[in-house]
């Protein structure tokens, strides 16, 4: 097939009253064949000009709500339209496979189910034409080459798409590793300048920092859904202030007053639980890993949230890894290192310079809210421990990071229960968390570890199964509190005295030095140090 074969089968495109490019036929994206063996080409939509900026809405969504609101507010703030989508649920789980192809993971089914579920509602409820839809909005999401069917989901979204009745519909993916001045799509319209990348990258922090909080006080509320409140409170001052009105530093101490007010009691005995597994399963907060977090809390447990920033430390440790990698590939390129036209000290120390601001900006944000008990993982420190097991250069999933991340919990530990949370059909996942971290979990027997596969479908048995190791997780909590008061030399009568005494088990931002896998035996240690009554 050559270059004119392809010209010749592009659709006609005609101009719109916004400026920008559209076709004549939005049928006409549905594909064509190529003369010569038939041979399919894809016709595709990404054109979004700057024109488009005053009438065209982006929706955002694949994240938790703070993420996304957060992400959505920093859009704004440039100049955008921006909106957020709902977090998917089972309804958009049954639009995703009736209208998508077999064999997808689960991500990919409720991810385009919810953009049919809001598109179709823009039409049923607000009246709008599936040409007016088109012209009106777009999706975006990050975007990847693989190695698993995520490198295929921009044709899986158009094919759906097409078939519910939005052919033509634009869908635009930005590089997870090229953030500062990425132009995504065509046409110009939608370029990530250093101003809007800062915006959302403050928002994705202040948003894990705001789930962790949540997931560490939410279970020891004393009245309930205090928290839920003092969180939705908490995300109108930081939209605010993400699209350009007011100060950060003044919406986060304003945050650290809502989170303040909150009256827990943290004597309460509850293990704590890591989340680890598939980015999109163990960070959603609906239906695409069965609720997971709150059904945790609701059986007794503290959850250790998952957060966002891992993942942007992730990503850039594989850039450092792969640049010094390709330093001692000798002729790779024409280059002498393997590196022809990239200066191989810049680019290394731009990245460390990027991890520096990353983590310090974390810091910062967690410290005006008030919550200092967070410590990032450490990229190179979990490499070097699960390269016995798993080696750095296989990619899917979390790759290594999710191997060293169990390892942690089991030397440390600092959780009583770590679950790995995978799609159905999710093939490095699977190795990772079925093949590898069985391993893990016999050379550790005392560490309790659950592999947990989601697929929409057979909710009873995963809470059957979270139910049987939350009650030995339950036991080993217990029995830390017992072994915290007996190294003190406490009862519990007499730890209870000195933490009413001191009042720090009511405060709500408040957190004890993590010893153990249980906040009340952490409490204890703490409490030993204390005078009573």
């Amino acid at each position: 097939m050559t270059e004119r074969d392809v010209r010749e089968q592009r659709p006609a495109s005609a101009s719109t009253s916004n400026g920008g490019s559209r076709p004549g036929n939005v049928a006409a994206f549905a594909g064509t064949y190529c003369r010569r063996g038939r041979q399919y080409v894809e016709q595709i939509n990404d054109t979004f000009t700057p024109a488009d900026r005053r009438s065209t809405t982006i929706l955002v969504g694949g994240l938790t709500l703070s993420h996304d609101q957060f992400v959505a507010a920093a859009f704004r703030a440039c100049g955008f339209r921006a909106q957020a989508l709902d977090t998917p649920d089972n309804k958009a789980l049954r639009l995703g496979r009736e209208y998508g192809n077999r064999g997808q993971c689960n991500p990919g089914y409720y991810m385009v189910g919810n953009l049919i579920k809001f598109l179709t509602a823009l039409r049923e409820q607000r009246g709008l034409s599936a040409e007016q839809i088109v012209d009106s909005y777009v999706f975006l999401t990050a975007g990847a080459c693989g190695p698993c069917r995520f490198g295929t989901y921009a044709s899986e979204y158009r094919k759906a798409l097409r078939d519910s009745g939005f052919a033509g519909f634009r869908v635009l993916f930005m590089s997870q590793t090229a953030w500062l001045r990425q132009t995504v799509g065509t046409g110009g319209g939608l370029s990530l300048k250093p101003r809007l990348t800062i915006r959302i990258l403050l928002g994705l922090l202040i948003g894990d920092v705001l789930n962790s909080e949540a997931c560490r006080i939410r279970p020891y509320e004393t009245r309930p859904g205090e928290t839920d409140g003092a969180i939705a409170r908490c995300r109108r001052h930081i939209v605010t202030v993400l699209e350009g009105r007011g100060s950060l530093v003044v919406a986060l101490r304003r945050c650290h007053r809502e989170l303040s007010a909150i009256e827990v009691d943290r004597t309460e005995i509850r293990p704590r639980v890591a989340v680890i597994g598939e980015f999109w399963a163990m960070t959603t907060e609906g239906d695409g890993n069965y609720r997971l977090q709150r059904f945790l809390e609701q059986e007794g447990a503290e959850v250790d949230a998952p957060s966002v920033t891992a993942w942007l430390l992730y990503l850039n440790w594989t850039l450092r890894y792969d640049t010094r990698a390709r330093m001692r590939l000798q002729h790779a390129d024409d280059a002498r290192r393997g590196l022809k036209g990239v200066n191989v000290r810049s680019r290394l120390l731009g990245l460390w310079l990027a991890r520096k601001a990353l983590t310090a900006a974390f810091k910062v944000c967690s410290g005006l809210i008030g919550s200092r008990g967070h410590q990032l993982p450490d990229m190179d420190e979990l490499a070097k421990i699960s390269h016995r097991f798993y080696d750095g250069n296989n990619r899917g999933g979390e790759g290594h990071m999710e191997v060293g991340k169990l390892i942690m919990n089991a030397v440390s530990g600092k959780v009583d229960l770590t679950v790995s949370v995978k799609p159905f059909g999710c093939l490095p996942s699977s190795v990772v968390s079925d093949g590898v971290q069985s391993s893990i979990a016999a050379l550790y027997p005392r560490a309790l570890f659950l592999p947990v596969e989601t697929s929409g479908d057979g909710a009873g048995n995963v809470y059957s199964r979270l139910q049987m190791q939350l009650s030995r997780a339950r036991e080993l909590a217990q029995r830390e509190f017992r072994e915290a008061l007996q190294k003190t030399g406490q009862t519990q009568e007499s730890f209870q005295r000195r933490v009413d005494g001191s009042g720090i088990h009511r405060r709500a931002l408040h957190q004890s030095r993590r010893r153990t896998g249980c906040t009340a035996a952490d409490l204890v240690y703490e409490a030993s140090g204390l005078r009573g009554r």
